[in-house]
């Protein structure tokens, strides 16, 4: 965001893949996911999700500073909430073993729990499919609810391919069986439609309605997933699962404080529009440049078409 900033208060604007900030910026970005798939491998699928409240924070102040964006009480009130919601999820989460073979696995796999999820979440899947390409519906809430049931997927996938990662390097070979290049299929498959779905919504809805949306989404489909696959909370206490629910609403309400009445800010440019024009039957635009003498005068090929502004 910052590297667009720049750009676009340049004279001759050059293309955003030719800053070093930028690239910089990506690199960044793609260390921390990274580190998110990692943590998969180390954490229950329920305590590695909410988690992902934690980029929300980070980008409100982090913003502050770059972006030179004014510190809202929203967005301190918001920061409060969700650092005490997540308190609650560390301190709270499921302790099961995150030692998972391939073996493991592949039982979880063909367990009839997960087996009767799979069903109701393929015609889940199938009918907001429908909604979506027969009916034309591209609500936001069709459209994140699509990205939520492949993102349970995609934890599913990726918690299984990091685990014997992590089991392979210590020496407990893990990537000779199958199941892990199903997995491999099953995360980038499950990926790759999620973006779709999920640019569909960014290009129809403000980013202040969709990201705080789809976290919520995500973080449930995520969790129930883990409950279901993984059998996280098989020997929790009720205590236990209360106070982490209860941490996940705290997450959940302080990513919305935040996103609340955030305005999309978009570069003001001004535009002349030749097709209002009397006598021009042009219906482009042109930027006029400003500083120039010529500031307010069409000029076509010939130079002999002018108009005052």
């Amino acid at each position: 965001k910052c590297t667009h900033l720049r750009l676009a208060c340049q004279t001759e604007p050059k293309p955003y893949y030719t800053s070093k900030l930028w690239w910089c910026g990506i690199t960044l970005l793609g260390l921390g996911e990274v580190g998110n798939f990692t943590a998969y491998g180390f954490a229950p699928i329920a305590l590695a999700a909410p988690l992902g409240c934690v980029s929300v924070i980070g980008s409100a102040f982090i913003s502050v500073l770059f972006l030179k964006k004014t510190m809202r009480a929203a967005d301190i009130l918001g920061g409060t909430l969700t650092v005490t919601g997540t308190y609650l999820l560390v301190t709270f989460a499921p302790n099961v073993p995150q030692e998972l073979t391939a073996r493991q696995v592949q039982n979880y796999l063909v367990s009839w729990p997960f087996l009767v999820y799979s069903i109701l979440e393929i015609i889940i899947f199938c009918i907001l499919l429908y909604f979506y390409k027969r009916k034309a519906v591209k609500h936001i809430v069709v459209l994140l609810m699509m990205v939520a049931l492949l993102a349970s997927l995609t934890v599913i996938a990726v918690k299984a391919v990091a685990s014997m990662i992590t089991l392979s390097a210590e020496g407990k070979m893990q990537l000779t069986y199958p199941v892990f290049y199903i997995m491999i299929i099953l995360m980038v498959t499950s990926c790759a439609f999620q973006v779709k779905f999920l640019n569909q919504a960014m290009h129809l809805y403000e980013a202040t309605a969709v990201v705080p949306l789809n976290f919520v989404f995500f973080t449930t489909s995520a969790i129930i997933s883990g409950v279901i696959f993984y059998q996280e909370f098989q020997s929790a206490t009720l205590l236990s699962m209360f106070m982490f629910l209860f941490g996940c609403l705290l997450s959940f309400l302080g990513v919305f404080v935040i996103a609340r009445n955030k305005k999309e800010e978009h570069l003001q440019i001004p535009f002349i529009d030749c097709g209002h024009i009397p006598g021009q039957k042009l219906t482009g635009k042109i930027q006029p440049d400003s500083h120039s003498s010529r500031y307010g005068t069409l000029n076509n090929e010939d130079n002999s078409v002018k108009s005052q502004s």
